[in-house]
């Protein structure tokens, strides 16, 4: 993985130290909290509802057993001993005090970690398929160039105070696992004739006015990649409402000015930008060095047997390694009943100190809000699963109904107008009462405690999303999102439920499905293709239903 340059430590240390200043004239007076904003917003220092809450970033979602550690020492020592992590594969300390925060920064400095561009109307962490590196299905490892956009865009002097924030997401594999078409700029690493590229979409984005990126670019060369994305986010930098935050981001622009518009813009915006641009190839190589495969060493190639509690955890939590000999973990932050997301300070110590054993000091987050060894041996796995079984981190649901995104919800978030983890943890509980998960098999639930989807509900199979009405927590559906290829915005399937009929609504939803689908086989995104809205529908609104459910 990439580490600190001499440039990285200066840039970042001098930060912290303007920071600081910043801070002790926002304690002592000399700045209002208006003043203090903007200058916090760009270190990652967000007021949230009962405290502040900074946000760390994690590059395309990688770091070391070091970096996990030093994040469970910062939980205990400046917060409350857990960290949140993030659909955009970050960490969030919810607790802490303003004074702490220099403090907290400089630690995270300690291990070549900050929270630069983690908030504020710029490019954002740039997220990635969190088995980068380790997918059967890769056809180039995409975090060298997630790192080269890291680098290119990190203060970048033309593009800290865009329209709107602005996220890039990349995937190098066959399969779409980073959601890029749900983002600013996705980028998929294709190959043409022997050539590695991008394909480019521009202007997706969830939120209150979800839309699907549409592809602007089928192959754009390797080479070109800074100076392309250079171009959109000139144009975007142009044409984003600054009058109207709801209207500003680059979805907005592709769609009240057409596909073919913005790529002519871009085009002749590329034009002078891939002229003026000294090019990259001698930096990405250097990166490419840091990202090398570790020394795999050889094992068995089958998965050993165990416990009926270890063939469950296998069957789930398992993705198919480039080697035969290692596989994919998914270590899971959603034990039913626990908040989805969140990691004890003892718990990140396990990770750190399984990856140093047995996954060649690699971690990975992903956007699902767990976290991934990348690389461990067929034969290590008991090992690994024994150890995670004593730390409560062996849930054996990875992908399945209990594997919930959510956002933090009204519990912190100033901006959520419901509460988004009780829900998630109340669903999660019900399906592990009733011993479903496993029957229903494979199915996306997401929340959102707000319109700014936060929680991806957009393009989960089954929805939800907490508004409130009057006072009230109210909780609407859509069905049949989809993050993959296929990826699709949800339907909203009618009116909203109260939080007291929330959880029961999705049972329905759910014994629907079973009650209708063509055999195990067939999931719940391919049954709702298949049925469409209208016996979901049914089984929802139909009088009699919510009294048949009880």
């Amino acid at each position: 993985m990439y580490a600190y340059s001499d440039f990285d430590e200066s840039f970042v240390r001098d930060r912290v130290r303007q920071f600081r200043d910043q801070v002790a004239r926002r304690i002592d007076g000399r700045l209002t909290e208006d003043e203090f904003k903007p200058l916090r917003l760009m270190n990652g220092l967000y007021l949230q509802l009962h405290a502040y809450m900074l946000r760390v970033a994690i590059p395309y979602g990688t770091l070391d057993a070091r970096q996990m550690r030093q994040l469970a020492a910062i939980s205990e020592r400046w917060d409350r001993g857990y960290g949140h992590f993030t659909t955009r594969q970050n960490i969030q300390f919810n607790w802490p005090k303003l004074r702490d925060v220099p403090d907290m920064l400089d630690a995270l400095a300690d291990v070549g970690m900050h929270a630069i561009q983690t908030s504020g109307n710029c490019v954002r962490n740039v997220t990635s398929d969190h088995f980068a590196g380790a997918a059967a299905d890769e056809i180039a490892d995409p975090r060298p160039y997630a790192e080269l956009l890291r680098q290119w865009s990190s203060d970048h002097p033309e593009f800290q105070y865009l329209p709107r924030k602005f996220k890039i997401a990349i995937t190098g594999a066959t399969a779409d696992r980073a959601v890029t078409r749900a983002h600013d700029i996705g980028l998929r690493v294709v190959a043409r004739d022997g050539a590695v590229g991008f394909q480019v979409s521009v202007g997706g984005g969830l939120g209150r006015t979800p839309m699907i990126g549409r592809v602007i670019r089928d192959f754009l060369p390797e080479a070109d990649l800074v100076p392309y994305i250079e171009a959109v986010l000139g144009v975007y930098n142009q044409l984003g409402r600054r009058d109207n935050k709801y209207k500003a981001r680059i979805k907005i622009a592709v769609h009240e000015m057409g596909l073919d518009t913005i790529r002519d813009l871009v085009e002749a915006r590329f034009a002078e930008t891939r002229a003026e641009f000294p090019g990259a190839g001698a930096a990405l190589a250097d990166i490419r060095t840091a990202f090398r495969a570790p020394g795999f060493r050889a094992g068995g190639t089958a998965i050993p047997s165990g416990s009926p509690a270890f063939r469950a955890w296998a069957d789930t939590n398992l993705s198919d390694h480039r080697r035969e000999d290692h596989a994919i973990v998914i270590v899971s932050l959603k034990t039913p009943g626990q908040q989805p997301g969140d990691a004890s300070a003892d718990q990140m110590r396990v990770i750190a100190d399984l990856a140093e054993t047995y996954g060649y000091d690699e971690i990975r987050i992903s956007h699902r809000q767990n976290v991934i060894l990348p690389h461990v041996r067929k034969d290590d796995l008991p090992a690994v699963f024994e150890a995670l079984a004593a730390a409560g981190l062996a849930a054996a649901n990875a992908g399945l109904i209990s594997d919930i995104i959510a956002c933090p919800g009204m519990d912190y978030c100033a901006l959520a107008t419901a509460r988004s983890i009780p829900v998630a943890q109340e669903i999660a509980v019900l399906f592990e009462t009733l011993d479903l998960a496993h029957e229903v098999g494979p199915l996306r639930l997401n929340v959102s405690g707000c319109i700014n989807a936060c929680g991806h509900h957009h393009v989960a199979d089954i929805g939800i999303l907490g508004l409130e009405r009057a006072g009230v927590e109210t909780y609407q559906i859509t069905l049949g999102g989809d993050p993959t290829d296929r990826i699709a915005i949800g339907e909203r399937t009618g009116p909203g439920f109260a939080a007291g009929e929330i959880v029961g609504a999705v049972e329905r939803i759910v014994m629907a499905y079973l009650e209708r689908r063509d055999g195990p086989a067939e999931g719940f995104a391919d049954a709702y293709r298949r049925l469409g809205l209208a016996p979901f529908q049914k089984a929802l609104y139909s009088e009699g239903s919510k009294e048949d459910a009880a």
